[in-house]
């Protein structure tokens, strides 16, 4: 074997957690032309069955579950549900918290002191906790789980953004545009955002993976995405009742949940040490 065969697996490896990330979201994205089957398609002649068993013309490569539902085909369908969920309050959050980090960061004064204080607030309250609270009252739903989600996580984005922006603020090339007249909008735009972007975006990954057990925790509690949708929350929900009779309804949707955030925390901490050695 070649040196350079020998260095290949090597040079591939720190990339692993991008590959396995990559994967699923196209998994999620084409889940309609990926899935066997019908997700929602049931066949109580074929409840509880195990891995590999074949039922009219079809194999169901990882069993059936208690409607006799394929699993690989709902596991398919609940990654676009996790990953959506996760990926849409990530940016509205993201949005929310950086705008106000910012606004508090560079105007100071009362506006400083007035937003941090609402971002301690909502720091002192437990997430999860705010959430259940949250989606209780609004009701459970897809739209309704990413606003709830964006709600309880923006003042970390905020925090950061703003710690980013005190330091940012004090160079010299923001206290020209300031003199010369620039906006607060322009200043945050265009001289603020590009310089502070790097440690967002290692929160903003992290964060993805929070998102994805967050979005898991509330379905598996019957507040996220309901039935019939396919979730990854929701089949470990109804796998534990099967646990020593058909383990596999609850094992597949784990070991997904697992790889998918622990490939989003290894490529934020990725992130975070190529933002350091850059310092």
């Amino acid at each position: 074997m070649s040196v350079a065969a020998t260095r290949l697996p090597a040079r591939i490896l720190p990339w692993w957690p991008a590959i396995l990330l990559g994967a699923m979201v196209l998994v999620a994205i084409f889940a309609p032309l990926l899935a066997p089957m019908d997700p929602d398609r049931q066949n109580l002649l074929a409840r509880l069955k195990v891995p590999g068993f074949e039922s009219r013309g079809a194999t169901n490569w990882l069993g059936t579950d208690e409607l006799g539902r394929d699993i690989l085909s709902r596991l398919i369908h609940g990654a676009r549900v996790s990953i959506s969920v996760a990926v849409l309050s990530v940016l509205l959050s993201g949005v929310v918290g950086i705008t106000v980090g910012m606004l508090a960061g560079y105007l100071r004064g009362w506006t400083e002191t007035v937003l941090m204080r609402l971002v301690d607030i909502f720091l002192s309250i437990p997430a999860i906790l705010l959430a259940i609270i949250t989606v209780a009252v609004l009701g459970p739903g897809f739209f309704n789980v990413i606003l709830v989600l964006a709600l309880t996580r923006w003042p970390r984005y905020a925090r950061v953004a703003y710690g980013q922006t005190l330091s940012v603020a004090r160079q010299p090339f923001v206290t020209l545009a300031r003199s010369m007249g620039c906006s607060v909008p322009r200043a945050l735009l265009r001289h603020i955002l590009p310089n502070i972007i790097g440690p967002i975006l290692v929160v903003a990954t992290l964060e993805f993976g929070l998102m994805v057990l967050f979005e898991a925790g509330l379905s598996f509690l019957g507040l996220g995405v309901q039935p019939p949708t396919a979730s990854w929350g929701a089949m470990l929900s109804t796998g534990r009742n099967y646990v020593a009779t058909a383990w596999w309804i609850a094992t597949f949707p784990g070991l997904a949940l697992f790889m998918l955030v622990l490939s989003a925390n290894l490529i934020g901490d990725r992130l975070s040490d190529i933002i350091g050695k850059g310092r």
